[in-house]
């Protein structure tokens, strides 16, 4: 007797890599304890929140005897935070943001799923390039729609223009974008937005409805050597901007993110009424009270990004060592190199004999390279040198 969906069953078979190496490091770490396991899977942060985070904490628990201290609020989230959020993205992104244009979410998952609801129709297409997350795909097929993704440019994974633009159909509602990127750590340039943005222009006229341009940004906190990360609203009216505060607060499990509908859409009020609604019947109803009591007081403050920093050199030189080819992430934390020997499952098998964990790129739509998660001790990093050593030197047989 089957108990599941046809579509969530063949969903295990498919399941994130990501999440089925965590798994095996877990046996692994039982069987032969933690110290002796080298975990890259999980971009889970490790860093403790900071200070300001543990003091709201502290508040709050002063005041939870308050009649409806944590009770319903407007589904958006407290009005207070988005007054505060509209002034710190307006900073970041450039682009004078009211109270209005943000909708408080649960993390940036649930801003991309409340966006899908209110936007696509069954049949419709996501286009993303390629490596992407893998729940992207999960994410359209929650509503009907479809992910398409297009391959981007090799070896410094920037956008393929001309890849993008031929996976656009007269289905294609939403192309979604992420930089810094998860898997590569790529940052896209200005020129490169501005080129997508031009492109979506092009291909959005004569439609009754636009091609949405979606940016994923939870790492945008997180970019190297100086940086810039580039906004999408000032090029492209009909951009949406997903963020959380999952990585540069340190709260993954908290919850907390945000939709950020350009000011300069038409109609924009209107699809931001759309979000609210998708946001309360896709059972989220609002974002969770504590994570967002804890953001307001702690939304200022952000994780010692050069700890991050001084990982990436360490992770780098690890690869240096082991003769291991890759592109040096502009953002983010994570490498995704070339798997020696050309085959990224096989590389994995090597390292996990190694006891050192990474997931396929076949798992990001991109066989052949595999992903590193450098938000691990750097102890962790220098670690696994000898098992990646080892395991390159295996591959290339």
């Amino acid at each position: 007797m089957k108990l599941l969906s046809g579509q969530v069953d063949s969903y295990i078979d498919r399941s994130s890599w990501i999440r089925r190496m965590f798994e095996t490091g877990m046996e692994l770490k039982k069987k032969h304890g933690p110290g002796k396991v080298c975990d890259f899977s999980l971009g889970n942060p490790d860093l403790p929140p900071p200070p300001a985070v543990a003091q709201a904490l502290r508040e709050i628990a002063a005041q939870a005897e308050a009649p409806f201290a944590f009770g319903y609020m407007p589904n958006f989230g407290y009005p207070e935070l988005r007054e505060a959020l509209a002034k710190k993205v307006s900073a970041e992104q450039g682009v004078d943001v009211s109270p209005a244009d943000l909708v408080v979410t649960c993390g940036a998952a649930g801003a991309i799923n409340a966006f899908y609801r209110a936007v696509l129709e069954p049949g419709e297409e996501v286009v993303c390039p390629a490596p992407y997350f893998v729940e992207y795909g999960f994410y359209a097929e929650n509503f009907g729609a479809s992910l398409r993704p297009a391959a981007c440019s090799v070896p410094d994974f920037g956008l393929d223009l001309k890849a993008l633009d031929a996976a656009i159909t007269d289905k294609t509602r939403v192309l979604i974008v992420n930089s810094p990127n998860n898997p590569t750590g790529r940052i896209y340039s200005q020129a490169e937005l501005r080129g997508l943005a031009d492109l979506l222009t092009r291909r959005s006229q004569g439609r009754e409805r636009p091609i949405f341009l979606l940016s994923d940004e939870p790492y945008r906190f997180l970019a190297y050597d100086r940086a810039e990360v580039p906004s999408v609203l000032p090029l492209y009216p009909y951009s949406v901007v997903c963020s959380s505060f999952s990585k540069n607060l340190s709260l993954a499990g908290a919850r907390i993110g945000y939709a950020l509908v350009n000011p300069a859409m038409p109609g924009r009020a209107r699809l931001a009424e759309g979000l609210v609604l998708a946001n309360r019947i896709l059972g989220f109803v609002n974002p969770p009270a504590l994570a967002q009591k804890v953001l307001l007081r702690a939304l200022d403050s952000q994780v010692d990004a050069s700890i991050y920093a001084a990982r990436r050199r360490a992770m780098a030189e690890v690869l240096d060592a082991a003769g291991i080819e890759y592109a040096l992430p502009g953002g983010a934390f994570y490498f995704f190199p070339k798997a020696p020997g050309k085959d990224d499952l096989a590389f994995c098998d090597l390292l996990r004999d190694e006891l050192v964990l990474a997931v396929p790129g076949r798992g990001f739509g991109f066989p052949g390279h595999f992903r590193l998660a450098f938000c691990v001790g750097e102890e962790v990093i220098r670690r696994s040198a000898p098992g990646f050593a080892r395991a390159a030197k295996k591959a290339r047989g």
